[in-house]
């Protein structure tokens, strides 16, 4: 007979970080203006992924953690260096002009709110999400502050 010593509890629970791919599209932004992913948070970060803006849509790639328990959370909650903002109301940052390091007239970010992933949506994503939002803002400058309207996030296609 084999005797076995009973383990502390917290080695019965295992932690899996569940990564998830979005990409962003940047419909017709105007032309001639740095646009980058912010990396970072506060007055620490990075601008990546810098596009100047042309005839074509500027696209973002990033990944990010997915937090929560889906059998006791309503929705997942988000983290990693992209994700900014508070619990329910999390968003990724897209740098515009000085702030994606170009000498402009234009000093602006312009926020993809997080907000309408669920544990349905993900559980879809085997490719990641994908969103389109517009680059250009009514009066034709750069697209900034929280996207209106907001499409929202789907299953990329692969």
């Amino acid at each position: 007979m084999v005797f076995r010593k009973a383990l502390p509890f917290w080695i019965y629970f295992i932690y899996i970080a569940m990564n998830l791919d979005l990409y962003i599209v940047l419909q017709k932004p105007p032309a001639n203006v740095d646009f980058g992913l912010q990396k970072g948070h506060g007055s620490k970060y990075e601008t990546i992924q810098i596009q100047r803006s042309g005839m074509q849509d500027l696209h973002f790639n990033l990944t990010i953690e997915v937090k929560g328990d889906k059998q006791k959370d309503d929705l997942p909650g988000f983290a990693g260096p992209f994700v900014q903002g508070v619990p329910l109301n999390k968003f990724i940052y897209i740098d515009i002009g000085t702030f994606a390091g170009q000498e402009s007239l234009w000093s602006r970010r312009l926020k993809i709110p997080l907000t309408g992933i669920t544990w349905d949506l993900i559980d879809q994503a085997a490719s990641g999400l994908e969103t389109y939002v517009p680059g250009t803002a009514k009066g034709g400058g750069p697209n900034c502050a929280t996207v209106k309207p907001f499409e929202g996030w789907k299953v990329k296609t692969p």
